[in-house]
């Protein structure tokens, strides 16, 4: 039964470089976004908070519209 399954998973050195290729695009991603917590200035937060708060409108503003549009 063991050979069975052992035959249809692919080798080592793939599950390793399948795993690997997740993991390290992810830690970079995580590593970015702690930097430039740390490191963005002042003025740059506030700007990406106020595109947030536009993009949060813009969206309440289009879900309406699609709700009739859905009804009719």
């Amino acid at each position: 039964m063991w050979d069975k399954i052992i035959g249809v998973l692919p080798e080592k050195m793939v599950l390793i470089c399948t795993v690997l290729s997740f993991l390290i695009p992810y830690g970079i991603y995580k590593i970015n976004s702690k930097l430039h917590e740390y490191g963005d200035p002042g003025w740059k937060r506030e700007d990406e908070q106020k595109q947030k708060q536009k993009m949060k409108q813009q969206s309440k503003q289009k879900t309406p519209a699609l709700n009739k549009s859905n009804k009719q």
